[in-house]
């Protein structure tokens, strides 16, 4: 029987949840938004997690013939997109029931709440075909993982055609009653959801197939499918009902993040967020001496020696500023989503000098800057400036830069922050200085974690260090 190793990363903004075999080999990654619910973040990372190591294995097992066939790695693959969707479609149907749940005993007067009723329906009626439309041929679930920064999007855009009077009666219910619906652990049958997925990827492909016109649009693997998707799927459907009685035997497992203490793992399986992050990206980057990691809560500027083990660190935990919760703030001050952020922020002409990293003064001096006749790009690519710049001190007083340097957390699927990090490390530490970033640095946390786990090994931070705390 193979062994398999998670590491958990409990964080204060997200939870993620990765599964590696003898190999250290990632084989499953999960992700969620942790909020206020942090032992059901960490269940439904770990789902999650179990979901995407099956589709890993059904990949592995037919690795020969997915190169004879290209076919069958287009089928796989939409055949996850799909999946995906049906989660995301149940949790939207209980989304759906809190929002009328919520607008039903927030208003008290009869004609509002009847009207608000009537919008949250429309707007939902107006949103779910465009979602399901991108998860099916947009690829949406490997590009926003998060269900609420999904439907977030979508809500704003309906809400936004509306009489701006409806705005905050609309918003108000939104806020109530997102986070209920997003802590609720669903408990998923893999075996039947895959195969409701099947059903209705095979209507996606008979719909191709009838429209001739969009031909043109299709790339050479999907015109292949669209002729002959029932073979392709009778010829997969064994290995198919194989991965999904598929047992992961879990045969030890860390915890970590900002809420690990709240993990409900024995002590001796948890670990310093330091030690991982350092662990996980000497992995990814053997190479690696230099580590910072810019979380939802903390920042954290890491040195490592040629075993991925931490010798000195300095960290800002007395406040969020310049992290990721201060985005989220910001996101929200702007009435825009997370992800919009940095690609606005890359459109700044001009670098706003930001006075102040601190959350609980942005909103204010965001709207001082904005009456001045400040652009909101600007606005923000001053302020992905003053936070790179704030991570910079961390790094000088933990000792610098070595080569090379990896840049983990979040945070680093943010464009600006990227470019203004990239700039700031050249201009001050030379341009020889290799710097990296990886689709995984969201999961190096719970990638040490598992590793820690599969080697049992034990370490802690250095003790002329530990404690280090920055304001």
């Amino acid at each position: 029987m193979n062994k398999y190793y998670l590491g958990v990363d409990l964080g204060s903004t997200t939870s993620k949840a990765v599964i590696i075999n003898e190999q250290d080999e990632i084989i499953g990654r999960g992700i969620t938004n942790t909020r206020a619910n942090y032992s059901v973040a960490a269940d439904i990372a770990r789902d999650e997690a179990t979901y995407n190591a099956r589709f890993f294995v059904l990949k592995k097992n037919l690795e020969s013939e997915i190169k004879a066939k290209p076919e069958y790695r287009k089928y796989i693959s939409d055949l996850e997109s799909v999946f995906q969707y049906e989660q995301f479609r149940v949790k939207l149907d209980k989304l759906g029931d809190e929002l009328l749940k919520t607008c039903n005993t927030f208003f008290k007067d009869d004609n509002q709440r009847n009207e608000i009723l009537t919008h949250l329906r429309n707007i939902r009626k107006a949103f779910k075909p465009k979602i399901k439309h991108d998860y099916l041929y947009n690829d949406l679930g490997s590009k926003n993982q998060f269900f609420r920064d999904i439907v977030s999007e979508k809500y704003n855009e309906e809400v936004n055609k509306l009489d701006m009077a409806l705005f905050e009666p609309l918003m108000t219910v939104w806020d109530k009653s997102i986070s209920p619906a997003e802590n609720e652990r669903i408990k998923f049958d893999f075996k039947e959801l895959i195969h409701k997925a099947i059903e209705e990827l095979h209507l996606k492909y008979k719909n191709l197939s009838e429209n001739t016109d969009a031909n043109a649009n299709l790339d050479a693997e999907l015109i292949m499918l669209k002729k002959d998707f029932q073979q392709v799927s009778e010829s997969l459907m064994k290995h198919i009902d194989e991965i999904a009685d598929l047992e992961f035997n879990i045969e030890n497992m860390t915890g970590t993040g900002y809420g690990r203490a709240l993990l409900p793992f024995p002590q001796d399986c948890i670990r310093s967020e330091i030690l991982c992050h350092a662990f996980g990206a000497h992995a990814v980057f053997p190479n690696t001496r230099t580590v910072l990691d810019i979380g939802g809560q903390d920042t954290k500027a890491i040195q490592v020696d040629k075993h991925g083990l931490v010798t000195s660190f300095q960290m800002n935990d007395r406040c969020a500023a310049g992290c990721g919760r201060y985005l989220g703030y910001i996101a929200d001050e702007m009435s825009i989503s997370l992800n919009e952020l940095g690609p606005m922020a890359m459109e700044a002409k001009k670098d706003v000098t930001i006075c102040s990293t601190c959350t609980v003064f942005a909103g204010a001096e965001l709207r001082e800057l904005t009456n001045l006749g400040e652009k909101r790009e600007d606005i923000l690519g001053g302020l992905h400036k003053a936070i790179i710049m704030r991570a910079m001190s961390l790094i000088a007083r933990s000792g610098g830069v070595f080569n090379e340097f990896t840049f983990t957390g979040g945070v680093a699927r943010n464009p600006a922050v990227i470019k203004y990090l990239t700039e700031l490390v050249k201009e001050n530490y030379g341009d020889n200085i290799t710097i990296n970033i990886h689709t995984d640095s969201i999961f190096m946390g719970a990638l040490g974690g598992a590793m820690f786990a599969r080697r049992n090994i034990k370490a802690d931070l250095p003790s002329a260090k530990k404690g280090s705390v920055v304001a």
